[in-house]
């Protein structure tokens, strides 16, 4: 098949535009016009780059699900208000997933622990699997959180097959947000042929993988579900002008902005509203949103996203938020409100931030305002509205419009020269969701093997193959982190990839390992800057010794270590 996605020359192939039929309408749309605007094709062809496939390889195992995909999502956003929120922002999320997965995975060799053999057998097919688990992570979007309709008034559901007649769409109002996840059934056999998914059922552990992570369930989803996972991250912190591997060039106002983004998303995705239990409260004039658990929530949510800057107390927060224009003040200038939520016979006091509706919704439809009421609780009267839009002009309300203005219903694409370049780079996506504590200060090979010891690491400490705490093990956990003991842990990993011998003297083949697990740093040194701590060992007749590593991010290996071995205890760095 001709590589059309790379033939056309620059400025040939507009971005396609949602063609209107009637008002508010569009017009379906061929996979390949969807597929040749120009972010598309570059996503295209850095996939095909990564396979390492012939071109009749990558037609039948990529490009034809990715039409297929292509023609079901048309031009249906990814989000309402969260990221890649806008028309065709689907089809973009989900080609950026694929790129970045297949890109974290090349620091990986799967199946975990498997024979250098089997694990170049099986190459191609883990390969797919992880590009398919990215393209359908959030299909089941477009079967339960949109409705669609088609010109003639009759409802689309994508089972039906794709979109076949001029259509429009909404979200719908209460939507359970995480209902999309378990949604990926009602179409994964839509998108991905028999033919492929009989070539994938060949492989027990790569196909046990893949079916827990289209069904919503992560934890058991293996290192299918983290690449997947790791590459959601890269991309939507991308979208919305987050931070996913390196510290970029913050736009004005950012900061405001991930505050309003942040918001919005949490009220319309996440907060129940109108009852007891709820985080807020709409009515007429105000939304009143629980302040504790909003600035909980939000940080949670950015921190997700790896935008820098946010402050680490509520109180800061609360700062940030007045500071901004994002909250209105009592009339003692403050940020927080207490007051009174009654509704019939029920009534509740909480501690508040109050923010202007159309902050939220702008020009959108609002859920029903609170049929009860919410009465601050103060000695001064409530300011006029004549007096808070007064007390709002000037630079605060300024900044409220430009970000408002800042987050528009069309995207622009040059976000994405950032994430190509960083595509470009294979050091750069090496990292862990714990990225923050990894600072790779070697070549990408290097960082390459030393991140291949730790997902050895990982899996055999997931499937209990690597067993901690126990009398002989070579894992332990001490002040609340994991202790690695060596040489025993890098003489195991060694022993279990004999390939490593081909690097040096049998003898001290694990000594490669070790120092390029030294070289991600993500352990602890001492103060005088060694690396190596001794821990004491209590016995029941006498007193050891075991040396070792201590891990910076107790959750650097995918999960919290278990309790502390009662057994050790760590010397004194100076002793």
């Amino acid at each position: 098949m001709k590589r059309w996605w790379l033939t056309f020359q620059k400025g040939e192939a507009a971005e396609p535009t949602p063609t209107p039929i009637a008002e508010g309408f569009l017009l379906p749309q061929s996979a390949e016009s969807l597929l040749a605007a120009d972010h598309r094709r570059k996503l295209l062809g850095r996939i095909w780059q990564y396979t390492a496939l012939s071109e009749a390889q990558f037609d039948r195992l990529y490009l034809e699900p990715i039409r297929r995909y292509a023609s079901f999502v048309q031009q249906l956003p990814a989000s309402e208000s969260h990221h890649h929120a806008y028309p065709g922002g689907m089809l973009d999320h989900g080609l950026e997933l694929v790129a970045c997965s297949l890109k974290l995975r090349q620091s990986y060799l799967l199946p975990s622990g498997a024979a250098p053999e089997d694990q170049a057998a099986q190459a191609d097919a883990w390969s797919a699997a992880i590009a398919y688990g990215s393209l359908l992570h959030d299909i089941g979007k477009i079967a339960v959180d949109l409705q669609v309709e088609y010109q003639s008034g009759e409802l689309w559901h994508p089972w039906h097959g794709p979109l076949s007649q001029p259509y429009r769409f909404r979200y719908h109002r209460g939507r359970d947000y995480k209902l999309h996840g378990a949604a990926a059934g009602l179409l994964y056999t839509q998108i991905l042929s028999p033919a492929l998914l009989g070539w994938l059922s060949d492989y027990p552990e790569l196909w046990s993988q893949l079916l827990f992570l289209l069904s919503d369930h992560y934890e058991q989803a293996g290192t299918l579900g983290e690449l997947v996972l790791q590459a959601d991250r890269v991309s939507t912190a991308q979208n919305i002008g987050g931070n996913p591997a390196k510290a970029l060039q913050a736009p004005k106002h950012s900061l405001q902005h991930h505050l309003l983004t942040g918001l919005r998303h949490l009220v319309k995705n996440e907060f129940k509203l109108n009852q007891p239990g709820a985080a807020g409260w709409l009515t007429e004039d105000h939304l009143w949103l629980v302040s504790k658990t909003t600035t909980d929530k939000l940080r949670a949510h950015l921190l997700a996203q790896a935008v820098d800057g946010i402050p680490s107390s509520n109180i800061a927060l609360f700062d940030e938020l007045q500071s901004h224009g994002l909250v209105e003040a009592t009339p003692e200038g403050k940020a927080i409100w207490n007051a009174a939520v009654t509704d019939g016979d029920w009534q509740h006091r909480f501690t508040f931030i109050r923010l202007q509706p159309s902050l939220i919704w702008a020009n959108e439809s609002r859920p029903d305002c609170f049929s009860g009421t919410v009465e601050p609780m103060m000695d001064s009267a409530l300011p006029t509205d004549d007096v808070r839009e007064s007390a709002l002009a000037g630079p605060q309300i300024a900044a409220v419009k430009q970000t408002l203005a800042a987050v528009p219903l069309n995207q622009e694409f040059d976000y994405l020269d950032d994430l190509m370049g960083m595509l470009e780079d294979p050091a750069e996506l090496q990292a862990e969701p714990t990225a923050a504590s990894l600072r790779p200060t070697t070549s990408p090979e290097q960082d390459a093997a030393g991140l291949a010891f730790i997902e050895w690491l990982r899996e055999g400490i997931r499937s209990h193959r690597l067993v901690v705490n126990d009398s002989k093990a070579k894992v332990h956990t001490v002040d609340g982190t994991f202790f690695l003991v060596t040489p025993g842990i890098f003489q195991r990993y060694a022993a279990e990839h004999p390939g490593l011998a081909d690097a040096g003297p049998k003898s001290d083949s694990w000594r490669l390992p070790q120092r390029q697990f030294e070289k991600l740093d993500v352990h602890v040194k001492k103060p005088n800057g060694q690396n190596i701590w001794t821990c004491n060992v209590r016995g029941p007749r006498k007193t050891s010794a075991l040396n070792g590593y201590i891990l910076r991010d107790a959750n650097f290996l995918g999960q919290p270590p278990p309790s502390d071995n009662p057994f050790l205890s760590l010397r004194p760095p100076h002793a």
